[in-house]
């Protein structure tokens, strides 16, 4: 056997060992539990389920990497991936000019904006500025808590909640008059738990994308943006899409 033939077995060996150490490295990803049906906990296994939790199981899949799922309020995400505590995040993260600055984001993975829920019976509210001067609850750290902010005059009545169960809850017991928030989110609530008590009003505001946020710098982003591209050139998004959304619009 020549020194030649030696020298190239161990550098493929080499290169085989580095791919399969590449391929089985384990990231942290971060979720927020309470932004349904994105992310949500299924009762019944203790297991997080949802649109995102079977995204990032086929792009971690595809783009070759293994992972530990942490969650944690949504206002703590983007510090978490800041300061380097986690590796990705997923939890229907609006891509803005803001985050891109201190985080990396995937390409688009879902095309949302922001919506008004109100009570069954209000009549009162059917656009933005109907909310001026009222009782509105909105998530901290959210992008629509930062439309209220900019947009609405008479914002002394916003609050802020933790997560969007609770804001849901003080809208059905009277506590504020209404909810503005990410539209798929309010509209998954108004057609199941919330169905017959609360209902969606008004336009879509904000148009909105969603993207896989991960920390500065990380050589992740290539990998995550291919798994992206090919889930949806083989079919598997709109599989994903449907079992969560029903049919899935032409522009999605």
């Amino acid at each position: 056997m020549s020194t030649k033939w030696l020298k190239t077995l161990g550098a493929g060996l080499a290169l085989s060992v580095a791919a399969s150490t590449v391929s089985a490295e384990t990231l942290r990803v971060v979720t927020d539990p309470s932004f349904v049906p994105f992310e949500m906990m299924d009762q019944e296994t203790g297991e997080m389920i949802g649109f995102d939790m079977d995204i990032i199981s086929e792009v971690a899949e595809r783009a070759g990497f293994e992972y530990n799922l942490q969650t944690m309020d949504f206002n703590g995400i983007i510090p978490a991936l800041q300061t380097g505590n986690v590796d990705i995040a997923i939890a229907g993260i609006t891509i803005t000019e803001e985050r891109k600055q201190i985080v990396d984001f995937s390409d688009p993975y879902y095309d949302s904006g922001l919506r008004i829920l109100v009570r069954a019976n209000n009549s009162d509210v059917d656009e933005l500025s109907d909310l001026e001067g009222k009782k509105v609850g909105t998530k901290i750290g959210s992008t629509s808590y930062d439309f209220l902010m900019q947009n609405l005059d008479n914002n002394g009545g916003v609050t802020p909640y933790p997560g969007s169960s609770d804001m849901y809850m003080a809208l059905m017991s009277r506590a504020i008059d209404a909810v503005f928030y990410d539209a798929p989110n309010v509209g998954y609530f108004a057609s199941t738990r919330g169905e017959g008590r609360v209902k969606t009003v008004g336009q879509l505001y904000e148009g909105q994308q969603y993207g896989i946020a991960l920390k500065k710098g990380s050589q992740w982003v290539g990998p995550v943006n291919e798994a992206l591209a090919s889930i949806k050139e083989d079919g598997t998004y709109k599989t994903i899409y449907e079992k969560w959304f029903g049919p899935m619009p032409e522009d999605q």
